[in-house]
């Protein structure tokens, strides 16, 4: 009597709602390709978690970003970053992926790697070509192989011998098969079918929302003034849906939230991604969101602030003109940014309107560039997650 194909473990690391997702989504591509081989473990939130994750804490531990907001939960990001080690050193995984936040998971790798004979592996290069490029030699460090988001990526690392391939983004799959028809969308979610609605997207971590949150308001107000019957679309990330409810409550004009609390996180995404396609035009803060508007046809408008001290680093450090991932991959500056001091209503709210007209060349000339970024994402391909599964799967015969 044969026995039963051996499973293969993987141990994910997730450290924010966006590498969450695409942990969600990896998961899917490995389980496609494996069936009940595909054993997960580690840490993840809500969508890994619905994929059947049990995550060793809630990822909202490990969910910082800049130094200044670091700082003050040094001790317990080395706490959590010694119980994951110690966690992958017992387990004893096939591999340990870990997903995006290399602050936090390329810890983990080094702490597990002397002690574990699985294969390590990231998922998201981190962007040498924008800053730290010497970041690619710590990569190959303490990873075997890596997995890039966008297709100009892997000869940076190539250089410095990591295996790295190309995936496609999850935006491609996550917006696939959804209608991009406006007044089929505004129905689905029960909003105005003949207002002009505007989109504020002020960030997924509090302290992204407790800097934007006023600024994008008050550009709202701005352009209210200009726009009459204006009303405003607020999609919330679940960590700071009670943040964006109070913003939105103070704002003093028609607001619609777009609440995913209590939804299954499969259908909260959806409909996040049916409210950007309803709207005409999006403010967003700088992130992968951009792609989101991008992928459901949305002109927008770029705006964001650092905390001070972390904006002075990056400063130094950034060799690139553009944040915006659009402009990156067309290589034009087709959508407005405003950053740190520039990031006022003063200047948001002209930026905003002068998209608003139907005919507008400048609405016109996004909705180009984005058709063209998102082909060279991959879309029309094999979904991200598959390409990504099948990289990951290659990557364990080596």
């Amino acid at each position: 009597m044969s026995s039963a194909p051996k499973a293969t473990r993987f141990f994910l690391i997730a450290g924010e709602p966006s590498g969450d997702r695409l942990g969600a989504a990896l998961m899917r591509g490995l389980r496609k390709e494996l069936g009940a081989r595909a054993e997960f473990i580690g840490v993840g939130g809500a969508a890994m978690q619905a994929e059947g994750l049990e995550s060793l804490f809630d990822i909202k531990d490990i969910a910082v970003m800049g130094m200044a907001e670091v700082l003050p939960k040094l001790r317990m990001l080395k706490r959590r970053i010694e119980q994951t080690a110690q966690a992958v050193i017992a387990s004893a995984p096939d591999a340990l992926i870990t997903i995006d936040a290399p602050g936090f998971g390329l810890r983990v790798a080094a702490r597990a790697r002397a002690q574990s004979s699985g294969k390590f592996i990231h998922y998201v290069a981190p962007s040498v070509w924008a800053w730290r490029p010497k970041r690619a030699e710590m990569m190959a460090r303490h990873t075997d192989h890596l997995l890039a988001l966008l297709p100009f990526e892997p000869p940076y690392f190539e250089r410095v011998s990591l295996a790295c391939d190309f995936v496609g983004h999850p935006v491609v799959e996550a917006t696939e098969g959804l209608s991009q028809n406006r007044a089929e969308l505004r129905a689905a979610l029960d909003l105005p079918r003949e207002a002009p609605l505007l989109m504020l997207l002020p960030g997924s971590r509090r302290g992204e929302v407790t800097r934007l949150g006023p600024i994008f308001m008050q550009t709202a107000k701005r352009v209210s003034a200009d726009l009459p019957g204006l009303e405003i679309v607020v999609p919330a990330a679940e960590n700071v849906a009670d943040l964006v409810a109070d913003l939105a409550g103070s704002l003093g004009l028609p607001c619609h939230v777009i609440d995913p609390r209590g939804r299954p996180f499969a259908q909260a995404e959806r409909r996040k991604f049916q409210a950007m396609g309803a709207c005409d035009v999006a403010l967003a803060a700088s992130g992968t969101v951009s792609l989101e508007l991008a992928a459901m046809g949305v002109p927008m408008v770029i705006g964001y602030k650092m905390n001070w001290l972390t904006a002075q680093m990056v400063r130094r450090l950034v060799k690139i003109d553009t944040a915006t991932l659009v402009n990156l991959l067309v290589e034009e500056k087709v959508v407005p940014e405003y950053f740190q001091e520039n990031c006022t209503a003063e200047k948001l709210a002209p930026a905003l309107l002068s998209l608003f007209p139907a005919n507008a060349p400048a609405r016109q000339h996004q909705i180009d560039a984005a058709t063209k970024a998102l082909a060279a994402l991959g879309r029309g391909g094999l979904a991200p997650s598959e390409r990504a599964a099948r990289s990951v799967l290659a990557a364990l015969q080596h």
